[in-house]
């Protein structure tokens, strides 16, 4: 695809004052030149053309608030000072995989005067004697040589310093919400409510079992109060048939 048309593509009907970061990687630029890209871009602070056969950036419009340029894998071998005058405020450059060949190519970068790291990797640069020592001592501004500073420590990855950024965020928006003792307070009420509902629950438990206790004696009283009157009803009905019988015996003793 043609670079002209992947911008089109890019933009997704935005405008393009309105575009911070910008990937083109792997399309086709047109004789080796940058087409498409225009000073419109005036917000635009990363931007990548990694792989797009560059030969050259002399039509690299100006971009004063670009901070990120991702040019590696192309065919640049020279003209590096245009990135000082269209891209003033650059911290970040990847220029590996192309044919930077010389010092006094990357020398041209001494008027940025902002740049962090310089990513030079599989250029033929690399292969000469004391490379990096030599380039260090080229650009005193920078901090970071293909990834590593002069004590070989390794750059940090950005998405590192935003979690960095986020954890410091996190430990402010604990220190706002107050010492964590109010909270273990709040805990131990509510503990102490729980405790107070489980004692009225024992209550409530004590008191059915009393009155069940309560139910079930007057319930025997009911039934001692019934056998009771059934034994009187069958001891009145012995009695009444001695009654009737002692006559009977009477009569027949007069016979006699």
């Amino acid at each position: 695809m043609e670079m002209k048309k992947r911008i089109t593509l890019e933009l997704r009907n935005r405008a393009p004052e309105k575009v911070t970061e910008l990937v083109l990687d792997n399309c086709r630029s047109s004789n080796g030149e940058i087409e498409g890209l225009n000073e419109s871009f005036k917000e635009l602070e990363f931007l990548s053309m990694a792989n797009v056969e560059l030969t050259s950036l002399a039509r690299l419009p100006t971009l004063s608030k670009l901070r990120k340029l991702e040019l590696s894998d192309n065919i640049i071998s020279g003209g590096l000072e245009v990135l000082a005058e269209k891209c003033p405020n650059l911290t970040y450059l990847n220029l590996s995989g192309n044919k930077i060949k010389d010092l006094s190519t990357v020398e041209a970068l001494q008027n940025l005067k902002n740049l962090k790291s310089l990513d030079l990797f599989n250029c033929e640069i690399t292969n000469l004697e004391d490379y990096r020592e030599s380039v260090f001592e080229l650009l005193h501004q920078i901090t970071y040589l293909d990834g590593f500073d002069q004590e070989d420590n390794e750059a940090p990855d950005s998405e590192e310093e935003e979690d960095e950024e986020g954890d410091d965020d996190d430990d402010e928006d604990e220190d706002e919400a107050g010492p964590p003792g109010e909270y273990e307070e709040d805990e131990d009420e509510d503990d102490g409510g729980s405790d107070l509902g489980e004692g009225e629950e024992e209550e409530e438990v004590g008191l059915s079992y009393l009155m069940k206790e309560e139910i079930q004696d007057e319930e025997d009283d009911d039934d001692y109060v019934e056998e009771r009157g059934d034994e009187e009803e069958e001891a009145e009905g012995i009695q009444g048939e001695k009654r009737k019988r002692d006559p009977e015996d009477e009569g027949e003793e007069e016979d006699d």
